[in-house]
């Protein structure tokens, strides 16, 4: 990793020959990793779910076979991004966004208290979980795989699912499904290695040419801008020069596909930071990883574009973006 960084240092400038050395570095690091990568027990992605939250979608994500903790996550950031005060134009209510009439019929008391509140987290997240395993359960017999069948259930219900023997020819079904379990891989800690981005290097060579221009808050890079970003306006215009649309917010560009460890980053993965190091929504800065634990980065109003050191007490974890992953994310107002 350290003669990843002493390229990047060496040819700031050198343009597509940069960008071959990068692009050579990355696959040799990608196949060492490979050579090491070991099985495991799955398990959530750190701070993946809100601390708040994390053990009832541990708990209540294991309530059947064709459900999985990162399964349910995912509906849950796709529904509301975790906001259990989350209402829709159609009346979907909290974190689960429950219709009323699917509330009344589904909804079940979580936490033994005496009621049931589509509220309370403590409510919706095991009702969520029920109600999905009660979907597993109609078609379960259905051939295909029963996580799809049971997710297309959820969208289309069970009775089009069992008239087509699987997930139904509808545009709107096939894309939920998968979104959701693109998603799933966002918050699940991956057990294998995680494949090298194709548009990694040039990302970094977009970001590469933007070193030394002043911070903007807000700042997308835009002409009426002077061409400045935040931080997260540059790792959107970095991953759009190469066809990927992220948020524009860091936290949520955190869910842009899966999570290697910090011994296994590669040059264009998105590095973040938080003040909360359980809780993925506390995300406040981003940059893009060059190799030899720097980036290049916006960090903060006063300052240029340029290349920081990652590790400080506030770094939070890393995102190999995919195009699946960045397509998947919700769309938020």
């Amino acid at each position: 990793m350290r003669r990843t960084w002493v390229v990047v240092t060496a040819v700031a400038g050198a343009g597509l020959a940069f960008v071959m050395l990068l692009v050579v570095g990355v696959y040799v690091v990608a196949g060492n990793i490979a050579d090491q990568a070991g099985g495991g027990t799955r398990a959530l992605a750190k701070g993946a779910v809100p601390a708040a939250y994390q053990t009832l979608v541990q708990k209540w994500g294991n309530l059947c076979p064709a459900l999985n903790p990162a399964l349910l996550a995912a509906q849950l950031y796709q529904e509301s991004g975790f906001n259990p005060n989350a209402k829709s134009q159609a009346a979907a209510q909290g974190i689960a966004q429950f219709i009323p009439g699917t509330w009344a019929t589904h909804g079940i008391d979580g936490d033994g208290d005496g009621d049931r509140d589509v509220w309370d987290p403590n409510d919706a997240i095991p009702s969520a979980a029920s109600y999905d395993c009660q979907l597993a359960s109609y078609v379960k017999d259905v051939p295909g795989n029963v996580t799809d069948n049971m997710l297309a259930a959820y969208n289309a219900g069970a009775y089009a699912v069992i008239k087509y023997g699987g997930v139904p020819p509808y545009s709107e079904t096939r894309n939920y499904v998968k979104t959701i379990t693109t998603l799933e891989e966002s918050f699940a800690a991956p057990v294998t290695r995680v494949d090298p981005s194709r548009q990694a290097a040039g990302a970094i060579y977009y970001a590469q040419k933007k070193l030394g221009t002043p911070y903007l808050w807000g700042g997308n890079g835009t002409a009426d801008q002077g061409g400045r970003f935040d931080c997260s306006g540059l790792t959107k215009a970095s991953y759009a020069s190469v066809g990927i649309t992220l948020p524009r917010v860091a936290n949520d560009q955190y869910n842009a596909g899966p999570h290697p460890e910090r011994n296994e980053l590669l040059p264009g993965d998105l590095v973040f930071f938080s003040h909360d190091l359980s809780d993925s929504r506390a995300i406040h800065h981003v940059g893009i990883y060059v190799g030899g634990g720097y980036m290049i980065d916006a960090p903060r109003t006063g300052a240029v574009i340029r290349f920081d050191p990652i590790d400080n007490s506030e770094y939070f974890g890393a995102t190999r973006v995919t195009e699946d992953g960045a397509k998947a994310l919700p769309t938020r107002v």
